[in-house]
Formats: structure tokens, C-alpha cells, sequence
């Protein structure tokens, strides 16, 4: 039951995206403090999945590796068969996987729309409907949905991956309510910039999706965001520092609806929803995505 903190030893946890990164940071985490806890992997790469499953496995917990497709139904679907029948239970859920499809909203294909929503919204949605009736059963569970700011704001070239996180927030909001009478806890972890792949996964994504970028009139965005990682470097946690928190929402007896895993996250928050003026917090995205140099170039064209 999870009316009193959860004792995670006790738990079977259920981690997408656990390769690399912060679910790979999390599973470790877990594996080294709360000996015999119960893990369920899930990612694409099957080499590094098993690498963190067998230093899980070494530090004490009991480890089912999955390699899963979130943008295949019937690989979700046998995730879910897996974990249970391998474990009978799965107690939390956290959706780490996701990334984000960069690049101004005309001239993302459809494809790669679809595949930005089918990662970060419909593969969780379709997880936490599948396990949301074994959790009832049990008497309770957790769900962890890792969103990010920028599911809190929009900035340029970031249309599509924001509004997927502003989905997956949403769900989130509505699910914490309507699971609460079934003991059924929900919340959303909030990262600002992460020392991981992010930005390289960003600007290979871009490469892969738009035809000829210094071509198109937002050449100058594009150049700029090729040094976005160096300019929030300072400001970046680790995916150990992330996982950590998420740690805490796990352990917590009534966790919170949202943790924010950024510095300075709640004060650039506040300011840019509820105090500046919107056309002056426009204005200091363009300039940080180089929207204004676009606005330059078009001028002088």
C-alpha cells in the first residue's frame, strides 16, 4: 500500500528509456539503494540496456531487461506482458523516454511529428492504461511522467517537442485526479537542460527531418542551434542529480504534482509566466534560439 512511504526494496519499478541517461542514472540508483528492488528496463538499444541490467543485477536487484520500441504498439504491449508475467505486478511506472524534435513548426515533416508525439505522449498513455487496472487491483501504485520546462514554455524551433510535453502534462494533471481514489499516485518531474545527448539527439533529428536547413529563411536559427548545449552547459544537472529527485517523488508519502529539477527552475517559472510581459519573454527567446538574426537576415534579403 503506498498510504505510508513506499518501500521501494519492496517494489517492481518499470523504467522506459533506461539505456542511457537518466533512466539509466535512476535504475542504477535504485539498484544501489534499495537492495533487492525489482526493476523492469525498457529502450531501443538492446547492447546498452543489458549493460545496465547486469550492473543492476550486481549491485543486488532483481532485473528483467525488455528491448522495446515505444513507436511499436506491439512492443509496448509486450513490455507490459513481460513485466508481469515475469514479476506478477508492476508498482511504478516512469516514462523517462522521450526526446525532442527541434526545428521551426513549417518545416517539420509528418512523420516526424507523429514520431515526437508517439514517443513522448501515446507510448506513455498506452503504458499507464495498461497498468493503471493491475495497479487498482494491487491496491495502489505510481506513476512518474517525466516531462521538462519546456513543458511549462514554448520557445522557437522547440514547437513540437513543447507541445508534446504540454500534452504529456496535461494527461498527467487529469490522471493524478482521477486516479487518487484507487491509491494511484501521479507526478511529473520537470528538468531544465541535462548533461546528456539531448542537444547532439536535437540537432541529429533536425538533420534527419528537414531538407537542407541553410537553405531555408531560418538558416540563421539553425547555425545558433548548433551551440545551444555550450551555452546551457553552466546550467546543466547531471542525469544522476535528476534521477535523484526523481528518487524522491518515489519515497515521498504524498509526493508532489510536479518537481522542478532545474536551477533557478521555479524563478524562471514565476517570472516568465506570471510576472514579464509575454512579448518581452518572446523576445528574450528569439534572441536565445537567434530568431532575431532570421529577422535580420530576411530584411536584408
Amino acid at each position: 500500500m503506498f498510504n505510508s512511504p513506499p518501500n521501494l526494496a519492496e517494489q517492481v519499478v518499470l523504467i522506459t528509456g533506461a539505456s542511457t541517461g537518466i533512466g539509466a542514472a535512476l535504475a542504477q540508483i535504485l539498484a544501489q539503494q534499495f537492495l533487492g528492488i525489482r526493476l523492469v528496463l525498457a529502450a531501443r538499444n538492446a547492447e546498452k540496456l543489458e549493460e545496465i541490467g547486469t550492473f543492476c543485477r550486481k549491485a543486488g536487484a532483481e532485473v528483467l531487461v525488455v528491448p522495446t520500441d515505444l513507436e511499436k504498439s506491439e512492443e509496448i504491449e509486450k513490455l507490459v506482458t513481460n513485466a508481469i508475467a515475469h514479476f506478477g505486478k508492476v508498482d511504478v511506472l516512469v516514462n523517462n523516454a522521450g526526446y525532442g524534435q527541434m526545428g521551426p513548426i513549417e518545416l517539420i515533416p509528418d512523420q516526424a511529428v507523429k514520431r515526437q508525439f508517439q514517443i513522448n505522449v501515446l507510448a506513455p498513455l498506452a503504458l499507464i492504461r495498461a497498468l493503471v487496472p493491475t495497479m487498482r487491483v494491487a491496491g495502489g501504485g505510481r506513476i512518474i511522467n517525466i516531462s521538462s520546462l519546456g513543458g511549462r514554455l514554448a520557445f522557437p524551433f522547440g514547437g513540437m517537442y513543447s507541445a508534446s510535453k504540454f500534452a504529456l502534462e496535461a494527461l498527467s494533471d487529469s490522471l493524478r485526479m482521477e486516479l487518487e481514489p484507487f491509491n494511484i499516485q501521479v507526478s511529473v518531474i520537470e528538468p531544465g537542460p541535462v548533461s546528456t545527448e539531448f542537444f547532439i539527439a536535437a540537432a541529429r533529428a533536425v538533420e534527419e527531418t528537414v531538407v537542407n536547413p541553410e537553405n531555408t529563411p531560418y538558416r540563421a536559427a539553425f547555425e545558433r542551434l548548433k551551440g545551444l548545449e555550450h551555452h546551457t552547459k553552466s546550467r546543466a544537472w547531471t542525469s544522476e542529480r535528476v534521477a535523484e529527485v526523481i528518487v524522491i517523488a518515489l519515497t515521498a508519502r504524498r509526493p508532489q504534482p510536479r518537481y522542478i529539477a532545474a536551477t533557478g527552475g521555479k524563478f524562471l517559472l514565476f517570472m516568465m509566466t506570471k510576472v514579464l510581459p509575454t512579448k518581452l519573454v518572446d523576445l528574450f527567446w528569439q534572441r536565445f534560439y537567434g530568431i532575431n538574426l532570421v529577422a535580420q537576415e530576411w530584411k536584408n534579403r
